[in-house]
């Protein structure tokens, strides 16, 4: 198969995919679309919301319709490393036998991330870069696909452990979750309160989601449009010589590299999606906002003003 009949077949399977989700979930369709785009282009995602908007509800959604295994660890302050990778037993024969933990599955949703201490969130991150954990000088090479989706309240911070930049930096998107409009909260209470469940189809398998994030790699870009990503991201570095005033005055620390190369790729797949076979600058700018909202630190003058990082990436465009 061409990657062009390829492409022409991702639009169509990623349609009925959405739809297939939205028997379940109601609205929250960036939502939707930002976590798909991440796993077609095999990166990681923070999930920033307040509970009860189905964040774990939708994941597992997305996990069935995607045919991948699906595990939800739920964190806590006394969760520790082997709690999710696994450890060594003494089996009935007197030989070490490990038992693997919930970290091996296709999909890992992270509750509350920020709950549990930096050596149980660094054995995770390891994981999410490695792709393979290490127990007792054994290799153990995880499941792939392998994508992490962490979530993060953002009002309750009382005795929790906020992740670092350096560890925000290795998602790919931080997406926020909104409270529901009045007519989609209405539609949500429908549904939930009603005796019937409701079975969504499985679309794709494991070997199918390799195989578009093959072909997201395969995309052909442009020059100017990889200059237009790294200069965007060059404008939220502070000392850079693209900076505009805005920056100048409210960032204390901008983008890393990472930024520029998930831009390209999320970019790629933003356009795949869309029925285009190479992306252009508004593929970039149409997915530069969580993949930038989480690396750019404002300063203590935007927080005085009440300026947002999303209000501060925006006006870089």
């Amino acid at each position: 198969m061409s990657d062009t009949i390829a492409v022409n077949n991702l639009v169509e399977r990623h349609r009925a995919l959405k739809n297939e989700i939205s028997k379940v979930i109601v609205g929250q369709q960036h939502v939707i679309d930002e976590i798909l785009l991440a796993i077609y282009s095999g990166g990681h995602v923070l999930l920033i919301g307040v509970p009860g908007l189905a964040k774990t509800l939708m994941v597992n959604t997305i996990a069935k319709t995607l045919g991948l295994d699906f595990k939800r660890i739920q964190f806590t302050p006394d969760l520790m490393p082997s709690d999710i990778i696994g450890s060594e037993i003494l089996d009935q024969n007197r030989e070490f036998k490990f038992i693997k933990g919930p970290v091996f599955a296709n999909i890992i949703l992270a509750d509350e991330i920020n709950r549990t201490p930096p050596k149980t969130q660094s054995a995770l991150l390891e994981a999410m870069q490695e792709k393979a954990v290490t127990v007792a000088g054994e290799h153990y090479n995880l499941n792939l696909p392998y994508f992490v989706l962490a979530t993060q309240n953002p009002i309750e911070q009382e005795g929790t452990y906020p992740l670092p930049e350096a560890q925000l930096d290795r998602f790919m998107f931080a997406i926020e979750l909104k409270y529901p409009s009045y007519e989609e909260e209405v539609a949500v209470v429908k549904s939930t309160t009603v005796d019937s469940n409701v079975e969504v189809n499985t679309l794709f398998n494991a070997d199918d989601i390799i195989e578009i994030q093959h072909l997201v790699r395969r995309v052909p870009v442009a020059d100017n449009v990889v200059e237009y990503a790294v200069k965007l991201v060059g404008k939220t570095r502070p000392d850079s010589a693209f900076a505009p005033e805005i920056v100048k005055n409210y960032v204390d620390w901008g983008a890393g590299p990472r930024a520029s190369q998930n831009l390209i790729l999320a970019a790629k797949a933003h356009a795949v999606i869309n029925g285009k076979y190479s992306p252009d600058i508004e593929n970039v700018q149409a997915v530069a906002l969580p993949i930038l909202r989480h690396r750019v630190i404002k300063n203590y003058k935007a927080e005085a003003e009440g300026l947002s990082v999303d209000e501060i990436v925006t006006a870089i465009f």
